[in-house]
């Protein structure tokens, strides 16, 4: 639910989310049309789906059990270097950096005063990891970025800017682009994302006719909304049936 979305949007749908499913058999016994109910004002409904794969994965790979290690933890559905390793971490108290948008700034503004590329990124922040405690490094890390090191840094009050490079040094700020954990989004209003979002929405609360949603959208452009009914069948989102659309039940 954190992924590319911010704390605060994500308490309450977590929240209700648990209180459904608080393991990962219970999410996998369930249907997807349940899951996408719960995710709802999250956005970005693809990591719904690939959370919902990941709990059937658990149940009949790993005995219902999330799995510890992050080469386990890669191989499950819609999870990548960052939250495996932030889930190792975290859960688990294995020795693994999590680099995120927030750390890999720190990174290039605080420790090397120059633009990281992923892997460098990567690299330096598995060198600076202690000997002990690690998850609460990984965390003053996160924070830090989050709470200082920001897109516009809080260098005055910030808690290292004393041993800070580019404080020191000066340049050009080296953070914009760094670790390549991120890509800039591009404009909500009027995009497919939009349209997406609404169509689960109106299908949170029922299905309806395939020739009334353009309409139900506020679109005029039928090929469109045709297109994007038609890639999220394909992504097992939605479902048609006969000349309804309901959210997916698999």
């Amino acid at each position: 639910m954190l992924q590319q979305t911010q704390v605060s949007r994500v308490i309450e749908p977590w929240r209700r989310f648990m209180d459904a499913f608080p393991t990962p058999r219970r999410c996998a016994d369930a249907p997807l049309a349940s899951v996408l109910q719960l995710w709802a004002g999250l956005g970005y409904h693809r990591r719904a789906k690939a959370l919902h794969e990941t709990a059937k994965r658990i149940r009949d790979d790993f005995s219902g059990e999330v799995p510890s290690s992050v080469f386990a933890l890669r191989s499950l559905p819609g999870v990548g270097d960052y939250t495996a390793n932030a889930v190792a971490s975290f859960a688990f108290g294995e020795r693994v950096a999590v680099l995120d948008t927030n750390v890999g700034r720190v990174l290039a503004r605080a420790i090397a005063n120059r633009t990281l590329r992923t892997a460098e990124a990567r690299d330096l922040a598995e060198r600076l990891l202690p000997d002990e405690h690690v998850a609460a490094f990984n965390q003053a890390m996160l924070d830090l970025g989050a709470q200082y090191c920001k897109a516009t840094p809080s260098c005055t009050s910030c808690p290292v800017a004393r041993s800070c490079r580019w404080k020191k040094e000066g340049g050009v700020d080296p953070a914009p682009l760094s670790a390549g954990v991120s890509r800039r989004q591009s404009a909500f209003e009027g995009s497919d994302r939009q349209l997406r979002g609404r169509l689960l929405a109106l299908l949170r609360d029922a299905d309806v006719e395939f020739r009334d949603v353009t309409k139900l959208l506020g679109s005029n452009d039928v090929s469109r909304v045709g297109a994007i009914v038609e890639r999220m069948v394909n992504e097992g989102l939605i479902e048609r049936r006969g000349t309804r659309v309901q959210l997916a039940r698999s």
